[in-house]
């Protein structure tokens, strides 16, 4: 695929911040980039109805949806799961609302293993790690890398960012700036989300 893409979706490095939202059900995320401007937001929509159904059932089981928007307030992307019954399986949409690629959870060697997808469940590359030490490595489908999740900071964004509840996604710059790039690069930058609701 060689679709232009966003502008946002150009970049290589992104730095996630979680917001924290007292008394709030939904989950929000700040994104930055290596000068500590912030590029975007990801924010999770959650209906009234959901919001009672989280204080009974867990949310591994229950739907959810979040947004990727820049800072003029265009959605870029989204990442949505229907219910859960078993393996969670999530889809990605650009920011028109096409479908352009699948997340699958699975178990691979212990360890969480995210399966990335196209739109027509091809396989494009996994996300596979530590979820406790945060160490994750994004690889091809031939095992090369495309890019890391990690908690690790350098320069002057270490001093900024010191709180257990941020992470940084960093892409290979030679991937190709393409559709599939938009799916693993949603996929990365809200692994946090992801993992929290399949437990």
């Amino acid at each position: 695929m060689t679709n232009q893409i966003p502008v946002f979706f150009e970049k290589d490095e992104f730095l996630i911040n979680q917001k924290v939202n007292f008394l709030k059900f939904e989950c929000e995320y700040k994104i930055f980039d290596l000068e500590g401007v912030q590029v975007g937001i990801v924010r999770q929509k959650m209906s009234v109805s959901k919001k009672i159904l989280t204080l009974f059932i867990g949310k591994a089981m229950l739907p959810f949806f979040m947004e990727i928007i820049d800072m003029e307030g265009k959605t870029l992307a989204s990442i949505s799961r229907p219910w859960a019954w078993w393996i969670a399986k999530v889809s990605v949409r650009d920011g028109d609302g096409n479908l352009i690629g699948h997340i699958k959870h699975v178990w691979k060697f212990l360890k969480p293993t995210f399966k990335i997808f196209d739109s027509q469940w091809q396989d494009i590359g996994e996300i596979s790690g530590d979820w406790k030490a945060w160490n994750f490595k994004i690889s091809a489908t031939d095992g090369s890398n495309i890019g890391n999740i990690t908690k690790k900071w350098a320069g002057v964004m270490k001093e900024v960012f010191t709180s257990a509840d941020n992470y940084r996604v960093s892409i290979n710059p030679e991937y190709a700036e393409d559709t599939n790039k938009i799916v693993l690069v949603s996929a990365a930058i809200t692994i946090d989300m992801v993992l929290k609701e399949s437990k």
